[in-house]
């Protein structure tokens, strides 16, 4: 049997393929970078056509790497950036629209619109989501009621929606088909009974023939057509992005949580068999469903995370690379006076205040390069602080925090993030969880893995990190923080 599993992630900025063996551990990986198009302020779209053509050429490459051919491959696994909306028509498989990304703000008045008819509780209670340009369903609307023609096709049933989970399923197998953690961000499933929820189509003016339709997230989804690898081959493992970072960190059991550090910071708690509807602004969410076993996950969102020491080396020219925060942050220590808020784009959760604005404050004649540097670093430990403080006031904080992505290289950071957070904090040996957890679920279809049990043991820790900080110390600090906080917000 087949014992290498193909990735598919396909991010933001890039698209990625990582082939794994059946240890889990990487084999070859090809990445290629689309362009980005903004065509008016707060307006974000891709080429829906660069992005497969991305996905095929990497997976080609990855491929050829490795030195495999594709009936070597079990299965292949979609992980995706979540919400982004690609209509297209269901003959030539050709999007109408450039595909609208999650970042897109267009939106905004009809979301604002909705929540002044008081739909907002409605839509919250199925979705578990917040009313918001963010996610899908306002972006489908905007297509359909902007593209001459279109609301009239997608009525006579000759448009099909989907997430780019479902785009890339659609050029490659022919199949319409999405997973539940994709289709919860849509704001048009019903998260408690797993099917798209004719209230919220009747409210966004959805029809319904343009859906995929919903499966669980490691399942059989199709084959791929003959002609785009050489022969077909399974897919067998969809989730979004975050979703698929919570897999690939292994966290199946209630209580386990993970946190990503990219270009902004996302963490999620999975909270079991039941959804638990936050009292405090964060997200409920479907973590995943496995056979008959579905999770559902708390989800807390930081728009600025490594973006943030990105402003400080290109914006600010602090630091000409990242790796010389560690030396600075070292010289001046935990105990920094000095605060950066980095709400250059609003505040995200708990606070989801759009118009504050960022700050530095604590300034004094003795700061320099390193205390701003520092302060940096550890405005991305406060706000993660921030979320943990949200979830145990919803009755659920994680014992240990898994963390990944490209700021947890920095050991100080994560010293410090355990420390201001009083958690132990858990590094991972492969740190590419989101392709890692799509792999598993692929693999879990594709016969590679005979059990959730058998993932959790492919799971690797590279170092733990325990709190050493004084509680004195540690609530003194993030006192100072919250006070900063205070300054720039602009909504309670």
């Amino acid at each position: 049997m087949s014992q290498f599993i193909l990735a598919i992630d396909q991010g933001t900025t890039s698209s990625r393929a990582i082939v794994f063996d059946e240890k889990a551990q990487i084999v070859a990986q090809a990445q290629q970078e689309f362009p980005q198009h903004f065509p008016q302020s707060g307006w974000v779209e891709h080429d829906a056509e660069d992005i497969i053509s991305s996905v095929v050429d990497v997976c080609q490459r990855a491929l050829a790497l490795a030195k495999l051919r594709p009936q070597d491959i079990a299965s292949i696994g979609i992980t995706n950036q979540r919400e982004t909306t690609v209509i297209w028509d269901k003959q030539s498989g050709k999007a109408i629209h450039r595909a609208i990304v999650w970042q897109d703000r267009r939106t905004a008045s009809f979301c604002a619109e909705l929540k002044a008819q008081g739909l907002e509780e409605t839509i919250s209670e199925k979705t578990g989501l917040l009313l918001d340009p963010y996610f899908s369903a306002t972006k489908i609307k905007w297509i359909l009621d902007h593209v001459e023609g279109a609301r009239a096709r997608a009525e006579k049933g000759e448009l099909a929606f989907g997430t780019i989970d479902t785009f890339i399923l659609w050029r490659l197998t022919g199949e319409h088909k999405t997973d539940v953690t994709n289709a919860s961000r849509t704001l048009l499933c019903d998260i408690h009974a797993l099917q798209w929820d004719d209230e919220l189509l009747s409210i966004f003016d959805v029809p319904k023939s343009m859906l995929p339709s919903i499966h669980p997230s490691s399942c059989e989804f199709g084959h791929t057509h003959a002609d785009i690898f050489g022969a077909p081959i399974h897919v067998g493992g969809i989730a979004g992005d975050q979703q698929a970072a919570l897999i690939g960190q292994a966290c199946f059991k209630e209580g386990m949580a993970k946190s990503t550090y990219g270009t902004g910071c996302f963490l999620i708690l999975n909270t079991g068999d039941t959804p638990r509807k936050s009292q405090h602004r964060l997200l409920t969410t479907v973590a995943y469903q496995i056979g008959d076993v579905t999770h559902y996950a708390l989800e807390g969102s930081i728009f600025m995370a490594g973006a943030t020491i990105q402003w400080i080396r290109d914006g600010l020219k602090l630091i000409q690379h990242a790796s010389e925060t560690l030396d600075l942050a070292q010289s001046v220590g935990a105990n920094n006076h000095v605060y950066l808020v980095p709400a250059f784009t609003g505040l995200g959760a708990p606070y989801w205040d759009p118009d504050a604005r960022g700050a530095i404050m604590g300034l004094s004649r003795d700061t320099g390069i390193a205390e701003i540097v520092t302060a940096g670093l550890q405005s991305v430990c406060y706000q993660t602080r921030d979320l943990l403080e949200a979830m145990k006031k919803d009755q659920a904080m994680p014992a240990h925090l898994r963390v990944d992505g490209g700021m947890v290289v920095n050991d100080w950071v994560v010293q410090f993030l355990s420390d201001i957070c009083d958690v132990p904090i858990e590094r991972p040996v492969i740190t590419e969880t989101t392709a890692l957890g799509a792999a598993f679920l692929a693999g879990l279809s594709g016969g590679v893995f005979a059990s959730i049990e058998e993932v959790c043991q492919l799971w690797q820790e590279q170092a733990e990190f325990k709190p050493q900080m004084k509680d004195t110390e540690r609530n003194a600090l993030y006192n100072g923080w919250l006070d900063t906080v205070s300054r720039v917000r602009t909504s309670e």
